[in-house]
C-alpha cells in the first residue's frame, strides 16, 4: 500500500459522515370533528439547529377506544411515492403489547417520550405530542435505523369504524 492509499484511508477513518434530519412541515387534519379536533399542530423553529413539532388532539367523545392507526412512509421521487411501509394496526391491541409489531414499535418509540400516549385504551384525555425535537429524530433515523437520504412524508391516519377520523403528516428531509 502506497502513501497516497494510506493517506486516503486515514482521511476516510477520521472524517465523520454527518447525516442530518430536519422537519420541513407538520400538518394535522380532523375529518370527524364530533369525535375530536386538533387544538394546535405546528412546527416551531427556535433557531437553525433547534426545531420541534407539537400537536394536541382534543377529544370531544370520551372514552376514545377501538381505533386503528395507518402508518405510511412516503419518499419524494417526482412526487411522493410509497416507500417501504404501509401498515394498519389495531391501536388499542398494539398499545397493550407494543412488541407485537416491531415496525410500529419503532415508530411509537420515536415519539412516545414526548407524548401522553403511554398507556393502553381507553383514553379519557386529550392526545398530546409536545416538543418532539429534530435531534431526537436525527438519532433515530441516522443511527438506530439508518434511512437513506431524501425527502419523506410520514403519514399517520386514525381510523374508527372504517372511517378516517384524523390525519397527521410530518414532512422531513434526511441529508
Amino acid at each position: 500500500m502506497g502513501s497516497k492509499e494510506i493517506s486516503l484511508l486515514i482521511v476516510l477513518l477520521v472524517v465523520e459522515i454527518d447525516c442530518k434530519f430536519e422537519f420541513t412541515n407538520f400538518e394535522c387534519t380532523s375529518f370527524k370533528k364530533s369525535l375530536g379536533d386538533f387544538e394546535y399542530c405546528y412546527l416551531k423553529s427556535m433557531n437553525r439547529s433547534y426545531k420541534y413539532i407539537s400537536g394536541r388532539y382534543k377529544l370531544n367523545q370520551i372514552p376514545f377506544m377501538n381505533f386503528k392507526i395507518n402508518f405510511i412512509l412516503w419518499k419524494r421521487l417526482s412526487g411522493y411515492k410509497p416507500f417501504l411501509y404501509n401498515i394498519t394496526i389495531d391501536a388499542c391491541r398494539f398499545l397493550g403489547n407494543p412488541k407485537s409489531n416491531p415496525v410500529m414499535k419503532y415508530v411509537f418509540d420515536s415519539f412516545q417520550e414526548y407524548s401522553n400516549i403511554n398507556h393502553s385504551c381507553p383514553y379519557s384525555h386529550d392526545l398530546i405530542l409536545e416538543k418532539l425535537p429534530i435531534d431526537f429524530m436525527n438519532h433515530r433515523v441516522t443511527e438506530i435505523l439508518p434511512i437513506p437520504e431524501g425527502s419523506y412524508l410520514i403519514q399517520l391516519r386514525w381510523i374508527q369504524s372504517k372511517s378516517l377520523i384524523a390525519e397527521m403528516k410530518i414532512y422531513c428531509n434526511i441529508s
